[in-house]
């Protein structure tokens, strides 16, 4: 059974307390970042380890492209999804070929290390906030669906489950949710005309959504991750999305409105999330565990859509695969990054 919790570890390999607490029911995924990668094979060692420990789990990891991108030593370097979008205003029907192309790539060698997807791709426009930027594939609607849906159709072929971030838009506010409240104070019918067309055109594609942590003041007074009517009014009933809910990382300072880590993935999950991630930090991740003890299990046959077509290889220290496609795609992403 899959829990409700996404967690964290400090390291490159689990230690005793990480095993005790993946085998902790409302443990339902692990998300891995820089500081535990080493190599492919040590991820890939990494993540049979926790699922011995616990077969079940989902693990995930950010793998975007650009500057968000956690596995490096040894794999792929993606470019920003903005350069594919720069691309298109030039060439659009070779920008969607590498769009696929990027997103098969990346699905493939994330796969390959035992993860089951990457919180990718990001719907935002690439506006006015600086935490979004070029991790926005474009500057509107019309230019992110054909690259995004490319991209997720790219994921898919390899076997990933796809998750679109951030509804219902994080590209035109400007404040960094990470490290400060971030609001919106445009009407919902601004919102909806703009930022979240690109959410609701590419729903057919989307697994997953993971919500921002802003406050859309005009709408609702809670950040879109802990407001029933966004994830539920909105998304389930209104846009009849059946994919999964993550919460965005419940450490991040946006989140804090909701007050400690217990109340913050009580909040996420009551306002509709499946899953609540809490990250980089050990204490609040085992509070928040605490607080969600006596809750029911999560929408199990939801979260399974979630898990990867794993494949049973050996992975070394570099990154190699037996596939001439594979070898044939780097060949083309490594000949576009050179380009700019």
């Amino acid at each position: 059974m899959i829990g409700a919790l996404m967690l964290d570890i400090a390291g490159t390999e689990l230690t005793q307390e990480d095993i005790e607490l993946l085998q902790a029911p409302q443990v339902g995924g692990m998300i891995l970042f820089a500081r535990n990668i080493e190599s492919p094979q040590q991820v890939r060692a990494l993540t049979d380890q926790m699922r011995q420990v616990r077969p079940d789990i989902l693990i995930a990891v950010d793998q975007e492209g650009g500057r968000v991108q956690r596995l490096r030593q040894g794999f792929t370097l993606l470019p920003a999804m903005g350069r594919l979008g720069e691309h298109y205003l030039e060439n659009p029907q070779q920008a969607i070929e590498l769009a696929e192309q990027c997103g098969w790539l990346m699905a493939t060698e994330v796969l390959a290390v035992g993860i089951d997807f990457s919180f990718a791709p990001v719907l935002d426009l690439n506006d006015v906030s600086d935490v979004i930027g070029d991790r926005g594939f474009a500057k509107n609607m019309q230019d992110i669906v054909p690259l995004a849906d490319a991209f997720m159709r790219g994921m898919k072929k390899a076997g990933m489950a796809t998750t679109g971030k951030h509804f219902p838009g994080h590209g035109s506010v400007k404040a960094d949710s990470h490290v400060a409240a971030a609001i919106d104070s445009r009407s919902y019918q601004e919102i909806y005309d703009k930022d979240m067309q690109s959410f609701i055109k590419l729903m057919p594609q989307l697994d997953a959504l993971m919500p921002a942590h802003v406050i859309y003041d005009q709408v609702d007074p809670n950040p879109a991750g802990f407001s029933p009517f966004w994830l539920q009014t909105i998304l389930r009933q209104e846009l009849k999305f059946d994919g999964v809910l993550f919460s965005d990382d419940l450490s991040m300072q946006a989140a804090c409105v909701a007050g400690g880590a217990d109340a913050r993935i009580q909040a996420a999950l009551s306002a509709g999330c499946d899953m609540g991630l809490v990250c980089n930090d050990r204490d609040a991740a085992c509070t928040a565990l605490d607080g969600i003890q006596k809750l029911a299990l999560p929408n199990q046959q939801r979260l399974e859509r979630m898990r990867g077509k794993i494949p049973n290889i050996q992975i070394g220290t570099t990154l190699t695969l037996d596939d001439e496609n594979w070898h044939n795609v780097r060949k083309v992403i490594e000949e576009f990054k050179n380009s700019f």
